[in-house]
């Protein structure tokens, strides 16, 4: 995984494009060329934010600090320079300010984890979720066809008003040997065990 991509390294693209899936944000501030990634958590995903931090350091100017977010809640945060590969990434993730999936956009098992430790989660009934709430049902519909593409079998499932993506009992196992490799200490909690109908 260490290859170069343009710029940026395939370790250093996937946990960009995983984080870009999750709560990640990229954005170019008016009148500057550029993108630049935002990396923001709760501070009690205080590890996992250092975890990003020492994948991305490269391409960061300065460590996630801590910072009092609009609703007073604690958030743990940092934020890359402004980067042409990332700029790619904007064009190729946002249409008009929103978040879409590409049409080319393509998933590995690193990507995959950081999309699961940002925005997975389990339930008591060994249910495991992909919170896509944020993406059109088209968008979502593309990325059953990823996970699909990687042996994962998943349908969407409506949450009250919106719908997320929910991993099939199926192919829960297989999802968990995919990322397990990735998932760090602080987020195998959200890590289940063979599941059996």
């Amino acid at each position: 995984m260490d290859n170069t991509v343009g710029s940026l390294t395939n370790l250093e693209k996937s946990v960009i494009i995983g984080s870009i899936l999750g709560d990640g944000y990229l954005r170019i501030i008016p009148g500057r060329s550029n993108a630049f990634l935002e990396i923001n958590h709760s501070i009690k995903a205080k590890d996992y934010v250092d975890y990003k931090f020492s994948l991305l350091k490269k391409i960061c100017k300065s460590s996630p600090i801590e910072r009092i977010s609009n609703d007073g809640r604690l958030a743990y945060r940092f934020y890359s320079r402004q980067h042409e590969s990332l700029t790619d990434l904007y064009q190729s993730f946002y249409h008009n300010g929103k978040k879409v999936i590409p049409n080319d956009l393509e998933l590995d098992p690193v990507s995959l984890a950081i999309w699961y430790m940002d925005d997975g989660s389990k339930s008591r009934d060994c249910d495991v979720y992909l919170n896509t709430q944020q993406f059109s049902l088209n968008d979502q519909k593309k990325l059953l066809f990823l996970l699909k593409k990687m042996g994962i079998n998943a349908r969407l499932n409506k949450d009250k008003k919106y719908y997320r993506i929910r991993i099939l009992k199926e192919s829960i196992d297989s999802f968990m040997q995919i990322i397990n490799p990735y998932i760090i200490d602080s987020m195998k909690y959200k890590l289940v065990r063979p599941c059996r109908d």
